[in-house]
């Protein structure tokens, strides 16, 4: 965890506006810790992908692992939009919100343990594995799914032991066998799919894997409607721990632009589908922390505070997010931890210079919460927080923070007697 003094780049506006959110959520009753999000990021950053020129109509299907969050599910359908699901409970999930079969794409490792119980007719599913295949497609062609293949590009290695291919999609001979096996059936593989990773680096990792793509499908005949490129932009305004933005080298007009010169090459493709999670939704949500007791040790200031790391920001683990004082604190800063609640070191949100005068009562926004805090979230030692929501009706208080009685019963019937 990085001691500089990160710059992040919120403007005046944005840091302005999710103050006034925490301070509208803090008088309509809202305890700490807890989460705000909102719609507006969110449309804003379909927005921005909406006016790169891809060649080709744009669908986004939007990341359901990534915020697994109702009142976001039912906004984003409203607006017509589509949905990106991986398991089981995101399925029955998008079902239980009201979106149809026909724009919820199934994605994902090992869907034969649990789809063939909640199939649908109409369902858009892209297989990763020849056995998965060999499971599913009885049940593909009876209820006349629109599929497409998950491959594995070149590059799709382990982030950690780069020696070693990730354990998703087809590999290029198993591609080109399962394309005759599904034409035999009469069910033409539609989508060609690839998922590279998160927080791509550069528009140039794209080009590699569309010419993996290009050249697989000019070596077996195949010509799939759409390019599913996944997810994997990065979150603007978040950093790595050396203080590096994640996105500092992806530049979008010219992934737009690497897109489109593989479309270009395919004119048998008619949409390119774009599955991104941390880029549309990490600037839509807020964490706010308030600070329980301060510690003044040698070298370092210490907040402990009533959320954190461990309970409510996993992405810490990895990730520099900006901390907003929602008090107004200026002054001399000094080098500061700020510390979740639980009884581990582990959690420690973030190594700082923050004002000197921060104090005991105070509330810190931890920004770009809007991915993978709430399916990360935890329950140790603690309940679950309050979580708020605003779209153009209003702000709401949409789930209550977790009690004791709920919490004990996610552990096992008690025992009497």
């Amino acid at each position: 965890m990085s001691a500089v003094s990160p710059v992040f780049g919120h403007s005046p506006l944005v840091l302005r506006q999710w103050r006034d959110r925490v301070r509208r959520a803090r008088r309509a009753g809202a305890r700490t810790p807890f989460y705000i999000f909102a719609s507006a990021p969110v449309a804003a950053a379909y927005a921005q992908l909406d006016r790169l020129d891809f060649g080709r109509p744009i669908r986004h299907w939007f990341s359901a692992k990534t915020q697994p969050l109702a009142p976001l599910w039912r906004w984003w359908r409203a607006r017509g939009g589509l949905i990106e699901v991986v398991s089981e409970f995101e399925f029955r999930a998008a079902l239980a919100e009201g979106f149809s079969p026909d724009c919820i794409l199934v994605n994902g490792p090992a869907k034969h343990r649990w789809l063939p119980e909640f199939s649908q007719p109409g369902l858009r599913v892209n297989f990763d594995s020849p056995r998965e295949l060999a499971a599913l497609l009885p049940i593909a062609r009876r209820d006349r799914w629109r599929l497409g293949l998950r491959l594995r590009t070149p590059d799709e290695v382990d982030p950690e032991f780069p020696r070693f291919p990730t354990q998703f999609g087809f590999e290029p001979d198993e591609a080109a066998a399962a394309i005759r096996q599904l034409h035999r059936a009469g069910l033409p593989a539609e989508t060609v799919h690839f998922h590279l990773r998160t927080q791509v680096p550069s528009a140039t990792d794209y080009a590699q894997a569309l010419d993996s793509v290009a050249e697989l499908c000019r070596c077996v005949g195949w010509k799939p409607r759409h390019v599913d490129l996944g997810g994997g932009l990065p979150a603007p305004l978040t950093l790595s721990h050396e203080g590096r933005r994640f996105d500092a080298r992806m530049d979008l007009t010219k992934f737009a632009t690497v897109v489109r010169r593989t479309v270009e090459r395919l004119p048998f493709v008619e949409e390119v589908w774009l599955e991104n999670g941390r880029f549309v939704s990490a600037g839509s949500g807020v964490l706010v922390v308030r600070v329980l007791d301060v510690k003044d040790r040698p070298g370092i200031r210490q907040l402990i505070c009533d959320g954190g790391r461990t309970l409510n920001a996993l992405v810490a683990s990895w990730e520099e997010h900006a901390i907003q004082p929602l008090e107004s604190r200026a002054g001399r800063r000094v080098l500061t931890a700020v510390h979740g609640p639980t009884c581990m070191a582990f959690d420690c949100l973030a190594r700082r210079r923050l004002p000197a005068s921060l104090r005991q009562g105070d509330h810190l926004l931890w920004h770009e919460a809007g991915a993978y805090h709430l399916p990360w979230e935890t329950r140790f030692s603690h309940g679950l927080a309050e979580v708020w929501w605003e779209d153009e009706t209003g702000l709401t208080k949409v789930r209550a923070a977790e009690s004791f009685e709920q919490y004990w019963s996610k552990r096992g019937e008690s025992i009497s007697g």
